[in-house]
């Protein structure tokens, strides 16, 4: 049962959680990164080749956008090293979601169904009244990455992950469903039950071995190579990998140019709030 008391340290949580992540947005943004081109590479393809059981979802990303299984060839086997583990557990990792194209990502943060979410969980946190547009776009900036050099996707070096048992096919439950939005969203929010938080860093301790680290604040995304995994990770120096548009025909990549700024500017943003206002109304 939720107690005023306990609604309020919610909003705290959150608040705080979400203000720090954009500060961690912020360091990437001014991390060095230089780009080495490397391929692409078919999870799928390499798992099955491997003799590795994964899984891969097959469902729509946001319910129109077909997801991409290919990350960096270089890290595919780091993945298969943990999936390899994973099944000698008695697990199974499934991947959810790899590569995102910048239209991918764009659309991503701008569907009414995402956008809507986000807007009620800032109107949630502020009280009932509708945050400045300043609010929207650093909590946006942290749940559904806006700048293409944060968002570890459109690198092609980030995986989000679930994970299931081999013996009877559930879920190793970590609390909530993949995409979850709220104050349990963080690894280790205090809001998620002890047995579910030991499931989460289990599984993350899996990854980390490998050198893919755990984005703080969503329990399923993991990466490595990029500027955020530098940071994660204490390692010096430049990146290697950054944001790319990836050409599947040839298999090349190309240098996202003036990769630190937004894919939707605060006046663009401005725009979907009152859109979403709009549709809030429509609903009440």
């Amino acid at each position: 049962m939720t107690t005023p008391d306990n609604d309020a340290a919610r909003r705290h949580y959150w608040a705080e959680q979400l203000e720090a992540g954009y500060e961690l947005v912020r360091r990437i943004q001014s991390f060095p990164v230089q780009e080495c081109c490397e391929p692409f590479g078919s999870l799928k393809d390499e798992a099955a080749t491997a003799g590795v059981e994964m899984l891969f979802s097959d469902t729509r990303l946001a319910g129109t956008l077909e997801r991409i299984h290919w990350i960096r060839r270089g890290l595919i086997p780091d993945v298969l090293a943990i999936g390899r583990a994973m099944n000698q557990r008695g697990w199974i990792l499934k991947i959810e979601d790899g590569y995102r194209s910048l239209q991918m990502q764009k659309q991503l943060g701008s569907k009414p169904e995402i956008f809507d979410a986000i807007l009620k969980k800032c109107l949630w946190e502020n009280g009932g009244t509708l945050p400045a547009s300043e609010v929207l776009f650093r909590r946006g900036s942290v749940l559904v990455t806006n700048v293409p050099k944060v968002g570890t996707h459109m690198s092609g070096t980030a995986i989000d992950i679930s994970v299931w048992r081999r013996d009877d096919g559930t879920e190793v439950w970590r609390g909530n469903h993949y995409l979850e939005m709220s104050e349990r969203t963080p690894m280790r929010s205090p809001f998620v039950e002890p047995e579910f938080i030991a499931n989460r860093l289990a599984i993350t301790e899996m990854l980390e071995q490998h050198g893919f680290m755990h984005f703080p604040f969503e329990f399923w995304h993991y990466n490595k190579g990029d500027a955020l995994g530098h940071i994660l990770s204490h390692i010096p120096g430049a990146a290697k990998y950054g944001p790319v548009h990836w050409d599947p025909a040839s298999n090349t990549v190309e240098p996202i140019e003036n990769s630190d700024q937004p894919l939707r500017p605060i006046p663009e943003i401005q725009q979907e709030i009152l859109a979403a206002v709009a549709r809030l109304n429509q609903q009440q």
